[in-house]
């Protein structure tokens, strides 16, 4: 999993898993490690045509627990069928079959899952997967909207080749997008109505047309903090500079390479967000005159002038609202609070975090980063080295309880 997806503050949560029916079952398991990691608890129901696929026991070697299987076969649980709408956090059926969505969507109750499920107060994760003409059918479309009507989160299954051979629309979702939309179930909407707009990753300014002038970020920070933006509720937007990252379908995503691409991209998106947060490590320079061919050798030495780049993070804080919260960043090699502090200033922010990319465990290309963030009213703190993630969740915490 990339670093800007591993979040591990779940700790209290309990997501309930039901696996259905389908040769997309024994996926479930890797899904279940994945939630694990993020310090949630872990229940499942195998429903018996999934046992066909994979045991029960699989699901309790790999420490879920309770796991439930046929309705009348947990003496020590009487009452398994109501169990997961008492005490889960969350809900996951994953996969699930024509059947199980005809299910749901009817209410039938005449199995362990399809009784659980009904009994469960909160929105379902739903994520089907099964032959194309099944997935096309109109019963299936229609017990599909129903789903979605009453609030439930249905994951449309993806396109490509099938076990039975043909081709189409009907393949087990992409494990991340249930595992987020899974975690976002479980998730305080504490942003919920607010618009933000991250900017990540390098830029990268040409000098002929097969070499530029760039820098070594990942845009894995930024990323970390749009994900955990949109688990929160936010509508995102990220700009991601040249980056290899994947985001929910649920993030607006606008890719630019070069740093005026960025430029005009933020501008335009920028008068409209309540929050942003300014991550991407732009090139403050770009060749004033790229060649059109490739240089080359025999052409002598290579001189290349510069010109400066527009400053994103300083032009719109000039332009932000009171009503607008503004984050910036700043890589630095030395002095990071005292840079912090002028650059907060200088660019009208309201919190900027520092990191010393000459750290052990901090900087670009890294999962972890150890910061220290600055808020306009004063204060101030210097965090130990952490995930990513664990950075991006705290940066919102920051801004939430100014």
């Amino acid at each position: 999993m990339q670093p800007h997806l591993a979040f591990t503050n779940f700790l209290g949560k309990r997501i309930h898993l039901g696996v259905c029916g389908s040769i997309s079952a024994f996926k479930s398991l890797e899904l279940l490690r994945m939630l694990q990691r993020t310090g949630a608890h872990l229940s499942a129901t195998v429903t018996p045509s999934a046992a066909r696929f994979v045991t029960a026991l699989s699901f309790e070697a790999l420490g879920a627990a309770p796991v439930y299987g046929d309705m009348f076969d947990h003496r020590d649980a009487v009452f398994g069928h109501l169990d997961p709408g008492q005490d889960a956090d969350g809900f996951v059926v994953a996969p699930a079959t024509a059947n199980a969505l005809a299910k749901l969507a009817c209410g039938l109750a005449d199995d362990m899952l399809s009784c659980q499920a009904l009994a469960f107060p909160g929105s379902l994760v739903i994520a089907p997967a099964m032959n194309p003409r099944l997935w096309n059918a109109a019963a299936t479309q229609e017990n599909l909207a129903k789903l979605k009507e009453r609030g439930h989160v249905c994951i449309e299954p993806e396109c490509g080749d099938m076990a039975c051979g043909e081709e189409g629309r009907g393949r087990f979702p992409q494990l991340e997008s249930i595992y987020l939309q899974a975690l976002k179930a479980v998730t305080k909407q504490d942003m919920a109505g607010r618009k933000v707009l991250i900017t990540l990753g390098p830029t990268r300014e040409a000098f002929d047309c097969v070499r530029f002038w760039s820098n070594p970020s990942s845009g894995t920070m930024g990323a970390a903090i749009a994900v955990a933006a949109w688990l929160r509720g936010a509508e995102v937007t990220a700009v991601c500079g040249p980056v290899n990252l994947w985001l929910p379908e649920g993030i607006n995503r606008i890719d630019v390479t070069t740093a005026r691409e960025m430029f005009d991209a933020a501008s335009e998106n920028f008068p409209s967000v309540d929050a942003a947060c300014f991550t991407a490590a732009v090139a403050d320079y770009r060749p004033a005159n790229p060649q059109q061919d490739k240089f080359k050798k025999e052409q002598g030495g290579l001189n290349v002038e510069f010109k400066a780049n527009p400053d994103i993070l300083k032009t719109l804080g000039s332009q932000k609202t009171d009503r607008q919260f503004l984050i910036g960043f700043a890589a630095e090699s030395s002095d990071i609070e005292g840079n912090c502090h002028k650059k907060l200033s200088a660019k009208n922010l309201d919190l900027i975090v520092g990191n010393d990319v000459t750290a052990e465990g901090c900087g670009f290309g890294k999962a972890t980063n150890g910061v220290t963030v600055v808020d306009a009213k004063g204060r101030s703190e210097s965090w130990p080295v952490l995930p990513k993630s664990e950075v991006g969740w705290r940066i919102w915490d920051w801004m939430l309880g100014l």
